[in-house]
């Protein structure tokens, strides 16, 4: 990320940042549904391996944190690691740290935190993290802050839709009409953060193992002009790029390498990608 700490006060096990992570945050008002999903896919993507990052603040943030307990989840503070906020968290931030998981930072012990002192906490929030999810949020939110730092990382950008009906919702609704990836469960976020979090996305036909990467040829110009046959202006999954071509995985990932380092391949949510016309 741009702009990191210097340092961070870390209360808790250092293990749990060696898991892939995932940033859920929304509102602190939220409606009980809300709080309810966002338990849901804490609980849900802490059993397939990855850490939840949120703020410990009410409603979202407090809810993803619960349901991540058991499997490892990281605070991030506003204030000094010795001064949680809101106080009601500080029960929540033990229980972290003495359930494996982590609270942190970058702020200096006895610091109160001050109003500016929050959207410098969600840009960790969002550093920290592969992707984040925002699961309830008003147009005017901390959270809309954390998912443009995220954007501007390079992370993925989720949200899980919500009436049209309650402004609780509307930042989130408009993340998804700008292109954010929708979410409904926890298979939705997993799908497209497994690629870089070095595991493999689920697929209902699996593709034969890989062979030793090194004893594969290298491709030649009509194997090249079968990739950039097969993309489109319209985002396409790798794996349909392999299956279409009929090529071996080393090779279409080689002649996608090539054509990002030209400058003519765009990278999507999902590990999927376009090609980019008019490039170099």
């Amino acid at each position: 990320m741009d702009h990191p700490p210097p340092l961070l006060a870390v209360k808790g096990e250092g293990a749990v940042f060696r898991l892939p992570a995932i940033a859920i945050v929304g509102a602190r008002n939220a409606s009980l549904a809300a709080i309810k999903m966002a338990r849901m896919l804490a609980a849900d993507l802490g059993r397939d391996g990855y850490g939840i990052v949120s703020g410990l603040a009410r409603g979202i943030d407090t809810a993803a944190h619960q349901g991540s307990l058991p499997t490892g989840t990281i605070g991030v503070l506003a204030g000094g690691i010795d001064l949680p906020y809101p106080p009601e968290n500080a029960g929540l931030c033990d229980e972290i740290a003495e359930r494996g998981g982590a609270i942190v930072s970058e702020m200096p012990f006895g610091w109160q935190p001050r109003a500016q002192d929050f959207p410098r906490r969600n840009r960790l929030v969002a550093g920290m993290a592969l992707g984040l999810v925002v699961v309830e949020a008003a147009q005017r939110s901390g959270s809309l802050i954390s998912a443009r730092l995220a954007g501007e990382m390079g992370r993925l950008v989720f949200a899980v839709p919500g009436s049209p009906l309650d402004p609780r919702a509307s930042g989130a609704n408009g993340l998804l009409k700008d292109g954010a990836t929708l979410v409904t469960e926890a298979a939705d976020v997993s799908a497209a953060i497994a690629p870089l979090a070095g595991a493999r996305t689920p697929r209902t036909a699996p593709l034969e193992e890989p062979h030793d990467f090194s004893a594969m040829p290298p491709p030649g110009e009509n194997d090249r002009a079968r990739v950039v046959e097969a993309l489109g202006p319209t985002p396409v999954a790798v794996d349909d790029i392999i299956r279409h071509t009929g090529l071996h995985a080393a090779q279409v990932s080689m002649v996608l390498l090539e054509l990002d380092l030209a400058g003519r391949l765009e990278r999507h949510a999902g590990g999927n990608v376009s090609v980019v016309f008019g490039g170099s």
